[in-house]
């Protein structure tokens, strides 16, 4: 028996302090991008899947897409397939983009759906191909040293950004009670196929439903200050003031920039959660102290708990 268990006054608290939060975001959409540590440990994957349950159950409308960089990797090694990097994007060709396919659409993907319908819940893997749900178009990388007087442009292959969502097959699943779990693999208007950035995918995904929160699970508490704390209840002006000082840098700018545009397009707020804490997502949601870094607009800065 846990501790919860044998003090039923702090489960009633737990529950007291979570019920303004289920009132105010039941029927809003939550897009939550799912990887790192938390797609890799047996219990954090069992709480993530509970958690999407469980936020369904109150009438929540979770969105998960998935990265899967890892397990691609650990495929491509099997099958004596050189991984190579261009700025932290993996070099995709043809032949590396079949993998991607079967690992992110077909591995990890139904896991993924197959761990939340044992938890009790009711999803359906797709990737951005069904439907057309993700247009795409190929990523140009460009790179100039300072010898160069104009920048080179690299091709990286089948490595695409985000042209456009459809969202009426995302729509359609979650009125009817289903949690969609999206595999970050566009496609262009000739049907080639692409291998996204989660984040990005995630982002966008929130932009075009106008989704009141994007939730990116990462390996880190947050963003950090100067003394190690995590900062949360940013405004966007706020942010972008961080990146240009240089706060903000290196790893952690790409995903902080899809957490800014997101809310720059509409997106009520973005969260930056750790997802190595159990139950996470519930936790940012749901208790006033949160785990994590929340960005939103100018007017709703100071809401830091949301």
């Amino acid at each position: 028996m846990n501790e919860h268990a044998r003090d039923p006054r702090l489960v009633v608290e737990i529950l007291s302090e979570a019920l303004p939060y289920i009132q105010r975001f039941s029927g809003k959409t939550v897009v939550v991008k799912y990887g790192g540590n938390a797609m890799t440990e047996d219990t954090l994957i069992d709480s993530f899947a509970r958690d999407m349950v469980l936020m369904k159950e109150v009438g929540i409308n979770p969105v998960v897409v998935h990265g899967g960089g890892p397990q691609i990797g650990e495929l491509l090694e099997r099958l004596n397939i050189e991984s190579r990097f261009v700025g932290g994007m993996r070099v995709t060709d043809a032949e590396t983009m079949d993998v991607v396919e079967m690992v992110l659409g077909g591995l990890v993907n139904k896991s993924i759906v197959n761990l939340i319908n044992r938890s009790g819940g009711k999803a359906i893997g797709l990737t951005g191909k069904d439907g057309a749900q993700i247009t795409a178009r190929q990523l140009r990388v460009e790179h100039q040293s300072p010898e160069m007087t104009a920048p080179e442009i690299i091709d990286i292959g089948h490595v695409g950004e985000v042209e456009h969502i459809a969202t009426d097959l995302i729509e359609m699943l979650t009125e009817r009670d289903f949690i969609p779990v999206i595999a970050p693999i566009g496609v262009d208007a000739e049907g080639h196929s692409y291998n996204i950035n989660a984040d990005l995918v995630a982002g966008k995904v929130a932009e075009a439903l106008n989704a009141e929160k994007l939730m990116l699970l990462t390996n880190v508490a947050g963003l950090m200050n100067a003394e190690g704390e995590v900062m949360t209840g940013l405004s966007t002006a706020q942010v972008d003031a961080l990146i240009g000082d240089g706060t903000i840098h290196g790893g952690m700018l790409p995903k902080i920039r899809c957490a800014l545009d997101a809310v720059k397009g509409g997106v009520a707020s973005s969260h930056i959660i750790d997802g190595r804490v159990p139950h996470a997502t519930l936790l940012e949601i749901f208790t006033n102290a949160g785990v994590g870094t929340l960005i939103t607009d100018t007017a709703h800065a100071e809401d830091a708990t949301d």
